[in-house]
Formats: C-alpha cells, structure tokens, sequence
C-alpha cells in the first residue's frame, strides 16, 4: 500500500513588514512578481503533487486545490501561522509536509533538492541551511507527528519565534546550495530580477 503524499504548509499571513518599511507601502510578499509570476505562485508549483496543500494567509492566495486557513489572531507570526496549518491538516494522513515560506523563488529547485534526501530515522525533518550555516525553518520537510507535538507544547504560539516553537524538533539541515533565497525586501527583489534578467540575456 502506498503512503499518502506528502503535505505541504505554506505561510503568507505576515504584514510584510521589511518590504513595507521604506515605502511605507501595504505590498504582499506573496503577490510580488518574479519572471511575471506572483512569488507563491512559485511556491504552489514546487508542491503541486502534494496533498492537501494548505495555505495560511488572506483568502485571495487561494488557487484550485488550495485550501486557505487564517491564524487567529491574523498577523500573529509564523510560530502562530504554523500551529494553524496543522490543526487544519488533522485527518489528512500525511506523515511528512512542507513547511514553506511564501517568498521563495527557486521553490521548485528547494524542493527537488530536498527531496533527494530522506528525514533519517534520528531526525524529525529535513531542512534548508544557508552558506554560514543558519537553519531555513520555514523551506524544510518535517514528520507531522513533530510538528503536532510543537503545537501541542506550544498552544498559544502567537508571537513565538519558529526557534522556539520548533525548539523540540530534531533537524537533519542540508546545504540549501541558494535554493532557499527569500525576498523580503525590495532591494533583495531588485537584485533577483535584476539576475535574472542578466541570465536570460
């Protein structure tokens, strides 16, 4: 019998608070544009053979076969964002599941490398890291049973860091090779695409 797929938890509830600073705008992270493609557009493509995939945020980044949930109250930080994606994730079967941020543009590449190496058995997810050695929380893969105990440690999550609401989980960190660059802001936008342009020229 085969296991179900895994899941996939995608977080776009934040204020986007560094892209908004200098502006004083009120742009979402998750409707930014990279290559003429909203940034979890990106995101919702690396994971489309996951079920169920779950969004926390607005309900305008839902798209067919996406369910969207809301942490309450709204805008109470990733910890709190998480905790809402897993209760809404009960009954679904999946034993492994995603947990990404909205603004990763090479979510597809983060995937496909992170999907070459399963969670080993001492280990509770397999996540990203960067080149100094900082652990990507939110562009990993984690046993479920692990993100369930995080909520269950942690029933008031809002406002925790995702250090401290995953304080208890054992983590296999891979070497994210760039894949886990997040946009958070502008000038880390206009550096993307500025890179990108020059690649396609």
């Amino acid at each position: 019998m085969n296991e179900p797929a895994a899941a996939a938890l995608v977080l776009a509830g934040g204020r986007s608070a560094r892209l908004n600073r200098v502006e004083k705008a009120s742009v979402e992270k998750a409707s930014v544009e990279i290559d003429g493609i909203p940034l979890i557009d990106h995101v919702y493509a690396a994971v489309r053979g996951c079920a169920p995939i779950i969004a926390v945020g607005p309900g305008h980044i839902g798209r067919p076969g996406v369910r969207v949930v809301r942490e309450q109250p709204p805008f109470g930080g990733p910890a709190a964002a998480t905790a809402a994606a897993i209760v809404a994730l009960e009954g679904s079967g999946a034993m492994e599941a995603w947990l990404l941020a909205c603004d990763l543009p090479r979510a597809r590449e983060l995937v496909e490398r992170l999907s070459e190496v399963p969670i080993p058995d001492d280990a509770d997810a397999v996540v990203s890291a960067d080149a100094e050695g900082r652990v990507q929380w939110l562009a990993g893969r984690y046993r479920v049973s692990a993100l369930q105990r995080a909520v269950a440690q942690h029933p008031h999550a809002t406002g925790s860091s995702m250090r401290e609401f995953l304080a208890g989980v054992r983590l296999h960190t891979v070497d994210d090779g760039g894949t886990a660059l997040d946009l958070d802001t502008w000038a880390a936008i206009e550096e993307y695409r500025s890179t990108r342009k020059d690649n396609h020229v």
